[in-house]
């Protein structure tokens, strides 16, 4: 994970350059979504943890041709708050770090914990592997991907080396145990 936060740490700074909130600015305001989308069985969150964060991601899904078929790389995506505020970075991991406190959380998919979207990339629920931080992710035990939309590879074969990038969103909601 060293070196994937390496990666998203250099990208921060791109975006704190931009404008983007930074350690000690204001708190990050979630998108307020969340509560609206349903949740499938396959990707409820166990019982006792509590919602700590839930944005709104836009990016890409990145797919690899290996053996004439399209293989999952890895996501790019930036989230954002209810302002519409750019503080999450998402990427290979995958990983996501906070613009605003450097807080980083890692998760790998939970087995069977995947809801199919027609002509989208799945629902996950997803947990921690590892967290970094005592801010925004310091925390975090479970992650969900939700109101999946786009991502999908693409049909049919591709020629060996070959690289693509397609566009998704998503909504994704961060848990803590419950206090």
């Amino acid at each position: 994970m060293n070196v994937r936060l390496l990666v998203g740490a250099t990208a921060l700074l791109g975006l704190a350059a931009c404008g983007t909130p930074v350690a000690g600015s204001a708190t990050p305001t979630p998108v307020a979504a969340a509560q609206d989308v349903p949740v499938a069985a396959a990707v409820q969150v166990p019982a006792g943890q509590e919602l700590v964060g839930e944005y709104q991601a836009t990016g890409v899904q990145t797919y690899s041709c290996q053996g004439n078929a399209w293989k999952g790389l890895e996501p790019t995506a930036t989230l954002v708050d209810k302002d519409d505020r750019p503080i999450i970075i998402h990427s290979r991991g995958p990983v996501w770090i906070s613009a605003v406190d450097g807080s980083a959380v890692e998760a790998a998919p939970v087995d069977g914990a995947k809801n199919d979207v027609k002509g989208a990339v799945p629902e996950l629920l997803l947990k921690a592997k590892a967290v970094r931080g005592d801010g925004l992710f310091g925390k975090v035990t479970y992650v969900q991907r939700l109101a999946t939309e786009g991502g999908v590879a693409p049909a049919g074969g591709c020629k060996a080396g070959a690289q693509t990038s397609v566009p998704y969103k998503a909504l994704y909601t961060f848990f803590a145990p419950a206090k």
